[in-house]
């Protein structure tokens, strides 16, 4: 019986050559793998990643959209990405509805700095939320074709367990392979379905449990823009060494070290002043930005109910009338809490001057 014939070059692909998809592979609901191979049979050189940048002939004409690849170059004779349409996607829209095998398309890279190649570390902590997964599904992928020692401690945050993108390919990686450790979290479970693993927001109290030696691992983290500042926050105030985090956003990748933009979250400053207003107890406290909601009040005589002291049992609820405060907290108010005005006393600190409804 004659098969197909596949030419194998020895020079790796350039972006000169246009890409044939040969496979589509459903991943979850709106999300889908499309591999694609050079048809000069031309191999695939890039760092687990790094993205492509391809060209989608949609209609009202072509568009360029950047992918992150999903593939390993220790797997080098294809490349893919794996894309999940969101609510105003046009280009990943077109692939979902009409990239097929056999289809040529345009593309340009690779390129982007996010590789744990570019950092090496004995330990790893991945960090990623829905198609964020995609990076740090390649590197591990590459750690485990390079059939050495893995550390890498590799959470996910979903909206259901049938979101979760890679789940079997990461388990069967996790069974064959010590020093894997996969922890996944979802928001709600799905329908007559079961969930045994953890549930809501990720928090500090997770991590630690999820990952106990975080401190000592050298973190990648990649997702929406929010979710990327509360996992940063989140490790700031855990008192995380932040010369070892590195981040990439699937909406908008970094291309060279010198596109990378310089993060400046806003945090409580040591020594710098601040001041809280109770406004119906008519008491104005001064304090500094690193003083909590909950220690200023009790310094001034006031009592704010409280539980747990760290943003979990939501006890010290309060309502902010007025100003900034930082915080960070572990599940106990909820994003509509938060929008009305609400904070955490125990885990929000005064930036600047901030007045309650107290």
């Amino acid at each position: 019986m004659e098969g197909t014939r596949l030419n194998w070059a020895t020079e790796p692909w350039r972006d000169s050559e246009m890409l044939e998809c040969v496979t589509v592979v459903p991943e979850t609901a709106g999300c889908a793998t499309f591999a694609f191979r050079a048809p000069s049979g031309a191999w695939f050189d890039y760092q687990p990643g790094q993205f492509i940048t391809l060209d989608l002939p949609v209609p009202g004409g072509n568009v360029q959209r950047t992918y992150t690849l999903s593939s390993s170059p220790s797997r080098p004779m294809s490349i893919s990405v794996t894309v999940k349409a969101q609510a105003d996607s046009v280009g990943t829209r077109w692939m979902l509805d009409n990239l097929k095998p056999g289809m040529r398309l345009r593309a340009f890279g690779p390129g982007g700095i996010f590789s744990f190649l570019r950092h090496p570390a004995q330990k790893y902590l991945f960090i990623s939320a829905g198609s964020g997964i995609t990076p740090l599904m390649s590197m591990t992928t590459w750690a485990w074709d390079s059939g050495g020692p893995l550390d890498i401690a590799f959470i996910h945050a979903a909206r259901r367990p049938s979101d979760i993108i890679f789940r079997e390919r990461l388990e069967q990686f996790a069974r064959r392979v010590e020093g894997l450790q996969l922890r996944f979290t979802v928001k709600e479970p799905d329908p007559f379905g079961i969930w045994s693993g953890y549930q809501g927001r990720l928090s500090q109290i997770m991590l630690g449990l999820m990952a106990p030696d975080y401190l000592e691992r050298r973190v990648f983290c990649c997702g929406p823009e929010p979710f990327m500042q509360m996992v940063r926050e989140m490790l700031i105030s855990l008192g995380y060494d932040m010369d070892q985090y590195h981040q990439e956003s699937f909406g908008a990748p970094i291309r060279t070290e010198a596109e990378a933009p310089v993060i400046e979250d806003i945090t409580p400053e040591e020594g710098a002043g601040a001041q809280i207003t109770f406004a119906t107890s008519g008491v104005t406290a001064p304090c500094s930005e690193t003083d909590t909601v909950l220690a200023v009040a009790r310094r001034a005589g006031l009592n704010i109910p409280s539980g747990c002291t760290f943003g979990l049992c939501g006890t010290c609820k309060t309502r902010k009338i007025a100003g900034e405060v930082h915080m960070v907290h572990n599940g106990g108010i909820s994003d509509d809490d938060i929008a009305e005005g609400w904070i955490l006393a125990c885990c929000s600190n005064p930036m600047g001057k901030v007045v309650l409804d107290l």
